[in-house]
């Protein structure tokens, strides 16, 4: 199964937030096989601006830190495709342009999840869920994902 993570989830995996999230995520990504991840560059480009101004780390760390997600995983861009469907995601769905775009690009990569705690869990567009990995209550495909491993 093709997993997509959202920018919160690598901040929390970087140690941004709460401790309890921050672990969470870290063992989240960790349940994941490396060749099922799939990290948009837009989410690589917010990682970098949230580490430099929410985290106030030096530009050269965070350039570090979103260079080794990408030599983990797999990147990929934005196609036109997928702006142009992002825009009718905040056109149908009221969603923000770049949460959209994220979206939008997981399905183009045919995610089954995008994994972040940004959009409504449960909401599905094109074959992709949303799930918070972060909530007491998990959402069923994940609920499955984690026993599955363990």
């Amino acid at each position: 199964m093709r997993i997509s993570l959202d920018t919160n989830v690598l901040a929390y995996a970087e140690g941004i937030g709460d401790e309890d999230r921050c672990r969470l995520a870290r063992q989240v990504i960790a349940l994941i096989p490396v060749d099922d991840v799939v990290l948009p560059v837009q989410v690589l480009g917010e990682l970098h601006r949230v580490l430099i101004r929410k985290a106030r780390w030096q530009a050269s760390r965070a350039n570090n830190a979103a260079l080794s997600w990408a030599d983990a995983f797999f990147t990929c861009d934005t196609t036109w495709q997928a702006m142009k469907s992002a825009f009718d995601l905040v056109s149908d769905h009221k969603l923000q342009i770049w949460d959209a775009l994220i979206l939008a690009v997981s399905a183009e990569q045919m995610c089954r999840l995008l994994l972040t705690e940004d959009l409504q869990n449960g909401f599905t567009w094109r074959g992709v869920t949303v799930v918070n990995p972060f909530l007491t209550t998990r959402h069923p495909l994940i609920q499955s994902f984690f026993t599955d491993r363990g």
